[in-house]
């Protein structure tokens, strides 16, 4: 028993000795986990706060935000299967204003309604898509197999490669067919480049050789056709010359219109003058000196001008004018005037005069026996003057030299009989004044009274009524 007391006590001090041990061994290992637990939740709170840190500090804010937008992007456009690498790269490049062509018979139909041009997205592969791109292509209309009338078409491309997708913008197009006809125009004509010649030269009358040609349109676009007129280039022509002038259909506002002209150009031969003629400068002055002063003298550099133009336009000149306005002159002074062309004259050799002017007293002097004219008696009426009163009196103004010069056969006052009935009538008296004259006349009396007989005068012209 004593044997067996001891095995039991022996056994019973091990399993006591192996509990102790279970149990140091749990502790050991909770207080492990409980040091691990309180690291982690360390680490958890370090992290936490330097993401606080950053996703709200403002300094780092357009960081965040691009990170986000690329983690949406990934998330939405790729599935997890598959890797952002693995995508091939889709990209789209528009071509803005490509021009459209239209196929169809051209010598059969007329066309209209076809865009000038077209934009073309293209779209697929990057790669392929720059391909596309540099080959490049052409957007057509295929009216091939349709008749005359309105139509809708579908524009297409062609010349792009296979591998990209195409889209046109507009996409069709309502056009009209009209079949074409043939109709006769005369041949006009302008000249282009006028700038681009000596304005010396004048240029004469055209010579085609044919003055007649066909003009295929439809018969709306004929009848729209006001004239066919060929375009004659005279840059740097100095004598005659001949060209292949190109022709041109247009409306009656002078706007082009698109129609096949048969044939399109016509050979011309131009003939090149110089016509000029030599006149003289004439000073002509207008108002008055102020102060009491007058002109007592304007000298010139130069007496004549030598005019550019047509025969028929210098045949109608015989001076050229320079004008002096009198109310801005208060002393003597030398004047720089240009010289005013006449209509149609193209150039002269002198553009500008230089005046020397000279001023003094103004003084009057009453001319007496001035003799009264009549003009425009149309009806050839016969008539006397009241008081048989045949002369009148002039105040002239001017320098005393000036007026010194003058005498009463240099003035000519008239009455006017455009309006003449039979009898006793008062006539307005008019005074000739030049422009050119460098004294001022003045009327002293301004009417004038008349018997107007209503038996005719044979032959009655302008004359004094004393002859």
């Amino acid at each position: 028993m004593t044997n067996f007391n001891r095995r039991n006590s022996q056994e019973q001090k091990e399993k006591t000795e192996l509990a102790n041990k279970i149990a140091r061994q749990s502790k050991k290992v909770a207080s492990t986990y409980e040091h691990i637990e309180n690291g982690l939740f360390k680490i958890f709170r370090i992290f936490s706060t330097w993401i606080d840190h950053l996703i709200f500090n403002p300094k780092y804010t357009k960081i965040v935000s691009l990170a986000i937008a690329i983690l949406l992007f990934i998330t939405v456009n790729f599935n997890s299967s598959s890797s952002i690498f693995d995508q091939p790269l889709t990209s789209a490049r528009e071509i803005s204003n490509m021009n459209v062509t239209a196929v169809y018979n051209s010598d059969v139909f007329e066309v209209s309604g076809i865009p000038e041009s077209a934009n073309v997205t293209v779209i697929g592969d990057s790669a392929n898509v720059t391909s596309a791109i540099n080959i490049g292509g052409n957007v057509v209309v295929d009216l091939e197999g349709l008749t005359e009338g309105t139509h809708q078409v579908k524009l297409s491309t062609e010349g792009f490669n296979n591998n990209v997708d195409i889209n046109i913008e507009p996409s069709d197009a309502i056009i009209t067919l009209k079949k074409k006809t043939t109709r006769e125009f005369d041949i006009s004509y302008d000249f282009i480049n006028m700038d681009k010649m000596n304005s010396i030269y004048s240029l004469g009358t055209p010579e085609f050789s044919y003055t007649k040609v066909n003009v295929r349109a439809s018969k709306d676009t004929l009848d729209s056709i006001a004239f066919v007129k060929a375009l004659i280039d005279v840059t740097g022509v100095s004598g005659d010359f001949s060209q292949t002038a190109r022709l041109i259909a247009y409306d009656a506002n002078g706007q082009p219109i698109n129609a096949d002209i048969v044939p399109s150009e016509v050979k011309v031969t131009v003939p090149v003058s110089n016509p000029n003629k030599t006149v003289p400068i004439e000073v002509e002055v207008s108002g008055t000196v102020p102060n009491g002063m007058a002109i007592e003298s304007i000298d010139t550099d130069q007496k004549s001008v030598t005019i550019y133009a047509s025969d028929s336009v210098l045949s109608k000149i015989d001076k050229v004018v320079v004008t002096v306005d009198a109310s801005t002159l208060t002393q003597d002074t030398t004047l720089v005037r240009p010289i005013t062309l006449p209509t149609g004259v193209n150039s002269s050799n002198v553009s500008q005069i230089n005046l020397d002017v000279r001023l003094g007293e103004g003084v009057t002097k009453t001319i007496d026996g001035v003799a009264i004219y009549f003009r425009n008696n149309n009806n050839n009426y016969e008539f006397m003057p009241v008081d048989n009163k045949t002369t009148t009196s002039v105040n002239v103004f001017g320098t005393q030299s000036n007026v010194d010069a003058i005498s009463a056969e240099d003035i000519s006052v008239y009455f006017d009989m455009t309006d003449a009935i039979p009898g006793v009538q008062e006539f307005t008296l008019t005074i000739d004044q030049s422009p050119s004259s460098l004294v001022t006349y003045s009327l002293v009396e301004n009417t004038y009274e008349v018997n107007v007989i209503g038996e005719t005068i044979p032959n009655a012209t302008e004359e004094s009524v004393g002859e």
